[in-house]
Parts: C-alpha cells; structure tokens; sequence
C-alpha cells in the first residue's frame, strides 16, 4: 500500500547526506531497523522506486525521519538530497522488514557496528532506548571515512557525552587532529577492545555496504561471538541506499 508523505523539514548531515522529515498519512507505526520504499514519478509516467532505511524512533505523530545519502549514479538520492523542498510530497511503503529489529522490550546488552551511511538503521534503535529510557546498555563501532562524513556528529556526541551509549570510531582515510590512531579497517583487535564480550551473549546488530556486513560479521565471529545472535543489513556499491 502506498502513502502518501508530506516533507516537513530537511537537514544535511554531511556534505552528501541529508536527513528528511515526513508527516505520512495513515502511519501505521514501525519499529527500529525497518525501512521504506520511496517511489518518484516522472511527467512522462517514469517511475523510480527506492528503499530507505528509518532513522527515527517509533512516535504517535505519524512522522519518520530518512536520512539519504547521495550518490554518484544515483537515479533518486541526487533528487532527495538536492531538489527536495518543504512542502513536497512523496510516495511511501512500508514499514518494512522485521529481520533486522530491535524491540525495546528486548533484554541487552546491544552492540551495534554501522559502515558509513549503515549507521542510519542503528540510530533508530539507539533513538528508541532513549525514547524509553531504557537501561539496557549499548555500544556502537562507526566505521567512517574520515570525521566529515559522520552522520548525526552532534547527536552521537551528546549520547556519548550522557553515558547512554559507548562509542568507538574507525576512520578509514583520514583521523581527527591528534587521533591516537591510524586510518584503517575495523580487525580483530578493535572488534576485541570496543565491543562487549562474548560471555555476554550481546544481541549484534551489523549494516553497512555488503563487504563491510560481511568482514564485520566474520570478526565478530572470530572473536567469539555466536552467530545466531548477529543481525545483518547490507547494501550494495551501485544502489542507492536502503
């Protein structure tokens, strides 16, 4: 079924990425981790349908935030991050997916590991334990480029600055002034000092673009956590993003 979204307010987390917020008709509600189909319709009857990860916690208000970044080759992402305005409307299915959720109801620990733009999915779930003041403890491994491309910089600050969660980052291509570190890949010795210890059987959650999920899986893995208790969400080099 298709809704029909009105756009309420636009905010660019990046130089590439812009966070959208919707009133959609007939909300159903949704739960952290799910995600949207976004259609656009061209004059000639053309028409682009897209997936897009939520990033805000389940509300009464009938309103989701997306956050998309914009690609290169992208058929809908350069429109929704350049050329969207306030006022606009846009089509919209979903929620969608129950795979990869957190409920808030769920007994911890959590421990989320975003690649880039993956982080939009975990900010739901990171959004919805502070919605509920829940106890159950988080962390949070963000593998990013470099410090420009940090999606939500302040809001992320502040939940760690708070103690609501605990947050490592990993740099790719290039590290903030003074960072203890190298740029590189997450390994096993980071997966080892930032993420909770196996013994407590964390539930993990992993998004990211496809080699990211599945390097991250396999550390996660290697370091002594069980399978069946990571969750995974990936996308695709060339697609935009879901």
């Amino acid at each position: 079924m298709w809704r029909v979204a009105t756009v309420i307010s636009l905010s660019d987390e990046t130089p590439t990425a812009r966070s959208i917020t919707l009133d959609v008709d007939d909300w159903p509600g949704h739960i952290a981790g799910q995600h949207v189909d976004v259609r656009l319709m061209a004059p000639d009857g053309y028409s682009a349908v897209r997936s897009y990860s939520i990033a805000s916690a389940p509300n009464s208000q009938g309103r989701i935030e997306l956050t998309v970044e914009r690609l290169p080759n992208g058929e809908v992402s350069p429109y929704l991050t350049q050329e969207l305005a306030v006022g606009d409307r846009l089509e919209l299915r979903g929620p969608i997916g129950g795979g990869f959720v957190w409920h808030t109801e769920q007994p911890g620990p959590v421990q989320l590991v975003a690649g880039g733009s993956g982080i939009v999915p975990l900010m739901a779930m990171l959004r919805s334990r502070e919605l509920v003041g829940s106890g159950v403890p988080f962390r949070l491994l963000y593998s990013v480029r470099e410090p420009e491309a940090v999606f939500y910089r302040n809001e992320l600050r502040a939940l760690s600055d708070d103690g609501e969660a605990n947050i490592t980052y990993a740099y790719t291509r290039s590290v903030p002034k003074d960072w203890p570190l190298l740029p590189g890949r997450i390994d096993a010795h980071l997966i080892e000092s930032s993420t909770w210890s196996p013994k407590l059987n964390a539930s993990c959650y992993v998004c990211g673009p496809t080699s990211f999920v599945e390097r991250a899986t396999s550390l996660l893995i290697s370091t002594g956590n069980q399978r069946e208790n990571i969750r995974t969400e990936r996308f695709g080099p060339t697609a935009d993003h879901k």
